[in-house]
């Protein structure tokens, strides 16, 4: 079942792993690894959540069926190798090349889920699981608090309702690419809002008032 028509799935695919491979790359420069370091960082990123959903619906990773991927993550390192001395906010840069990775991924993710006849609940789960597996494995790997498990940063649930608003309109057949971006930039907003304005999940917890 063909929802996005193969080039624009390409296209769209290696425009994420651009913005995500760049937040590898500024996160490699701000702990001071090397180039060759730094281009893993950005692959890891860039391609680790494509590649977790490619082998959880058996498919062989697009990552390695297409040697094409390698390029936006080179790209992604040697523009930050270039330009990082001259990023002034380290931290609102790689938020929003996040944000713009995380919206094209959840989108993109849950397609390829449904293309491949995956039911939509799991499709979105899948959808989510690409958006974020980058980011988690990047900031494991750099040693980092990933942004996932941050109790004062809302990080996977932009991405949960642009999965959900995309299986919603593949459902209604109104899944197309103009569709589809607006679904991203909806995931994209979220996630700069919440940026911005501090926006938090609740705790795994239940706050007690204090005594007296």
């Amino acid at each position: 079942m063909e929802i996005f028509p193969e080039r624009t799935q390409l296209v769209l695919d290696l425009v994420g792993v651009f913005f995500f491979a760049v937040t590898g790359a500024l996160l490699a420069a701000r702990k001071g690894f090397d180039i060759v370091a730094s281009t893993f960082l950005a692959g890891l990123t860039g391609l680790g959540g494509g590649v977790v959903r490619d082998v959880i619906i058996n498919v062989r990773p697009a990552a390695f069926e297409h040697p094409v991927y390698l390029l936006p993550v080179v790209l992604g390192a040697g523009v930050v190798y270039l330009y990082y001395p001259h990023v002034p906010r380290f931290r609102r840069t790689l938020l929003l090349f996040d944000a713009a990775g995380l919206g094209l991924f959840c989108v993109t993710g849950t397609v390829k889920a449904l293309a491949a006849d995956v039911p939509a609940v799991s499709a979105v789960l899948l959808g989510v699981t690409t958006a974020v597996g980058g980011g988690l494995l990047r900031d494991v790997v750099a040693r980092e608090v990933p942004s996932l498990f941050r109790y004062d940063d809302i990080y996977a649930l932009p991405a949960v309702v642009g999965a959900a608003a995309t299986a919603v309109l593949w459902r209604f057949d109104a899944l197309a690419v103009w569709t589809g971006v607006a679904a991203s930039v909806l995931t994209f907003a979220l996630r700069a809002l919440a940026v911005k304005y501090g926006w938090r999940a609740p705790l795994a917890y239940r706050r007690q008032a204090p005594d007296g």
